[in-house]
């Protein structure tokens, strides 16, 4: 019996403007695990990122089927998706989309909220413990550096215990010692989970650190 909770078929992404018809995916095919930790590589403009939003369901393929968590993306409205996402999925960005007006541990507890659950201040305090932010809850994100706005980041993906992690170069505007701290938190966070994780990276450190490396060439899947 298959484990699988992503899976894609021969799926194909094309936008049409007015002049042109560009292909940014091509006959892209994969599985992943659950449990797995995959990491998606290849140089800017290659289509990881395009990948990542249509495995998420945060759009919709021109070509193929998509099933996540075993449903067919294909077959759920954008109200349907959206509550997959919610309930299920969690999103780490390289740009933090933290809510300036809002504290560390308000942004962090922000999930519960919106799916109208207990907003567990005890959990979101430890999450941010774990993240090594005691005692900056009321910080603003202004007040933090970068590294701690993606710790705080970090611990918000994490806060509705999501079955899947998608994180966009997680460690992208990170230096090089704080970069490292991420990554460590990355898989302590997924350990204690048994989340899954696919991760956009161009960092070699965090890639040599998955189960397995996918690389997108062009739009398509070549050997890694």
């Amino acid at each position: 019996m298959s484990t699988s909770v992503i899976k894609a078929v021969s799926v194909s992404k094309q936008v049409t403007t007015a002049s042109s018809s560009l292909t940014i995916l091509q006959d892209v095919s994969l599985e992943v695990e659950q449990g797995e930790v995959i990491a998606l590589v290849g140089v800017s403009g290659a289509g990881k990122s395009t990948l990542m939003t249509l495995l998420a369901g945060l759009d919709v393929p021109t070509q193929g089927k998509i099933e996540l968590l075993g449903r067919s993306l294909a077959d759920m409205d954008d109200e349907a998706r959206a509550a997959l996402r919610s309930e299920s999925i969690g999103f780490v960005f390289q740009s933090f989309l933290l809510i300036p007006s809002l504290t560390a541990l308000e942004n962090v507890m922000l999930p519960a909220i919106i799916n109208e659950e207990d907003a567990d201040e005890a959990r979101a305090r430890e999450l941010l413990e774990k993240v090594g932010l005691s005692g900056r809850e009321t910080h603003l994100p202004s007040q933090l550096s970068g590294g701690e706005q993606q710790r705080v980041a970090l611990a918000r993906a994490f806060m509705t215990r999501p079955q899947v992690l998608f994180a966009d170069e997680p460690t992208g505007n990170l230096d090089q010692h704080t970069a490292a701290n991420v990554i460590e938190l990355l898989f302590a966070l997924n350990r204690d989970h048994g989340t899954t994780m696919v991760l956009v990276t161009h960092d070699p450190n965090l890639a040599q650190r998955c189960d397995r490396t996918l690389a997108i060439e062009g739009g398509s899947m070549v050997a890694a």
